[in-house]
């Protein structure tokens, strides 16, 4: 065992109780500050009773952030979905929208939320990411964007999908809900596009609770998307934009500010645990893994298994480790053109790759102080089932 490796393990250990067999063991669990030093964070606010509107807390936390994630430009909003809802709408977009279909329904809502119709585009599948080989095959002259996912945190083909953007003048706004602090060659993933939408949801690497953020490359935004988010407001007695109330509050602020001083031991005891799961399961006929690529800094959001020609299907998989009270995800399942809401409207779309991985792919349990023994044992009694 490495160095690093002994003091990640010694901290999961520390930071976790022992795990009855019996006790259940989640997709995920946030990560959290102390009690103690939140309630420290937090004592201000009574003084100032200043609890929301853009406060010192969400001041201090917009520049940590930007120096943390290696951006220029970016701003705070209460969820990552409202964050992705405004940035569509600052680009001032009509017609389609080129996007995946593997993803969660708040990729899709946005744009359809804006009026905008979905146009999907099948992924890859080594990655699951959108296959941009494929995107301009779906350009028309209605195309006004393309809105790629950076899938578990699995980064998209950048240098393709800017080419296509560029050849056609089409916006580029990136869903990367999960990929907080990813970077391509010390480059930080927000920097990519005209936007990036982060989550900063209570289940992601790094939360606020709740929150979200943009990441953009125009400066003269950035007073728009603050009108935006607060009603469309631009003075006292003005309301030049149609907006919502999508500010961060304070408390969020704050807890994103603590969890910010941990998050790299959080990340380190994530990969501990990725590492962990690679040990038992590279090399299984039947499952397939994610390839780390080179020069991406990882986050280790996810821990995606395809169960390919196993000797369980997926949802086999999904309901033995339930019945010992370990609960996978299908993430994601079943595909946004399969939703009620879409289904008639995308019946016609073939997307086999994208149906493939939602019928095979399960996202095992990871977060920082998951136990490495019960790794072990999730591991166990899926290859005991071969």
């Amino acid at each position: 065992m490495l160095p690093e490796e002994k003091e990640c393990h010694a901290r999961i250990r520390s930071g976790s109780k022992s795990m009855d067999k019996e006790e259940d063991i989640l997709v995920t669990r946030a990560s959290m500050p102390s009690y103690e030093e939140f309630i420290e964070e937090i004592k201000p606010i009574w003084d100032t009773a200043w609890m929301t509107n853009m406060g010192e807390f969400h001041e201090t936390l917009m520049e940590q952030l930007k120096e943390y994630l290696k951006v220029q430009k970016l701003l705070l909003f209460v969820n990552g979905h409202m964050a992705l809802e405004m940035a569509l709408q600052a680009m001032d977009l009509s017609g389609e929208v080129i996007t995946t279909p593997f993803s969660f329904a708040s990729t899709t809502h946005a744009i359809v939320r804006n009026n905008l119709t979905p146009v999907f585009c099948d992924i890859r599948k080594e990655d699951y990411t959108i296959d941009a080989d494929q995107i301009e095959t779906l350009i028309t002259d209605k195309t006004s964007a393309i809105l790629p996912v950076h899938v578990y945190g699995n980064v998209c083909d950048i240098d393709k999908i800017e080419k296509i953007a560029k050849k056609h003048n089409l916006k580029v706004i990136y869903d990367a809900a999960h990929a907080f602090g990813v970077e391509v060659n010390g480059r930080g993933i927000g920097t990519y596009g005209d936007a990036s939408m982060f989550s900063f949801h209570a289940t992601k690497v790094y939360n606020t609770i709740e929150g979200g953020a943009v990441t953009f490359q125009d400066p003269s935004l950035e007073i728009l998307f603050n009108y935006l988010k607060n009603f469309g407001i631009t003075g006292k007695e003005t309301v030049e934009y149609i907006g919502g109330n999508a500010k961060m509050n304070e408390f969020q602020a704050a807890m994103g500010i603590c969890n910010l001083r941990h998050v790299k031991d959080n990340i380190e005891m994530r990969w501990l645990v990725t590492e962990r799961y690679r040990k038992h399961l590279t090399g299984i006929p039947g499952i397939r893994l994610t390839e780390p690529k080179q020069g991406i800094r990882q986050n280790y959001a996810y821990f995606p298994v395809a169960f390919d020609g196993f000797s369980l299907t997926r949802n086999e998989v999904y309901e033995l480790l339930a019945s010992h009270h370990i609960y996978a995800r299908k993430y994601f399942y079943p595909l946004i053109t399969d939703f009620e809401c879409y289904r008639e409207q995308f019946s016609g779309v073939s997307l086999p790759v994208a149906k493939k991985a939602a019928d095979s792919v399960l996202t095992l349990p990871l977060y920082a102080g998951l136990p490495l023994d019960q790794v072990d044992r999730i591991c166990g009694i899926i290859l005991e089932a071969r």
